[in-house]
């Protein structure tokens, strides 16, 4: 149980360094630890370990894969949850997922509200939402979003979840 703690922590730091430098999360660091991951898991569980570590997988991949498939998140993103899904279960992945919507919740309103433009952006809704209601449909520019590494909402979520031991205050 260390090894596997110790696999989430140093994947969890080395992928917000990457993703905060590079905007990546590398799949040379998420391959290895998946791998390491289910060895472990069989290791210390047996086959209950490998199909819990594969279940976990799957829901993480699962969670992230509609806002991939729609653009709005990388793939990187994706993998890496459903890392912490073949790492620690499907229980703690969906823990993690709670912690990782909220964190990212936060930054992406910093970003919107502190971010260059905040008036331009007001005034382009509110004309949205009054053409709405008018009938008109609106031109959105979908191009014109703010991206941010979603890396750091998926590992703060992760450690939120480590520290707390899978309690969600909702």
């Amino acid at each position: 149980m260390l090894l596997l703690n110790f696999l989430l922590i140093a994947v969890l730091t080395v992928c917000v360094i990457t993703d905060l430098k590079n905007r990546k999360i590398y799949n040379k660091v998420i391959f290895p630890a998946l791998i390491i991951a289910l060895l472990l898991n069989a290791i210390f569980y047996g086959w209950s370990g490998i199909s819990s570590s594969l279940l976990g997988f799957v829901v993480g991949l699962g969670i992230l894969l509609i806002p991939y498939l729609l653009g709005g998140m990388g793939a990187g993103d994706v993998k890496l949850l459903a890392l912490i899904g073949a790492i620690h279960g499907i229980t703690f992945v969906l823990t993690t997922a709670v912690y990782m919507a909220l964190i990212g919740a936060v930054i992406g309103l910093w970003m919107l509200l502190f971010r260059k433009g905040l008036f331009r952006r007001i005034k382009a809704l509110f004309y949205t939402i009054l053409g709405l209601r008018h009938g008109i449909n609106p031109n959105i520019d979908f191009h014109n979003r703010i991206a941010f590494p979603y890396g750091v909402a998926i590992a703060g979520g992760a450690f939120l979840a480590f520290f707390l031991k899978g309690v969600v205050f909702l």
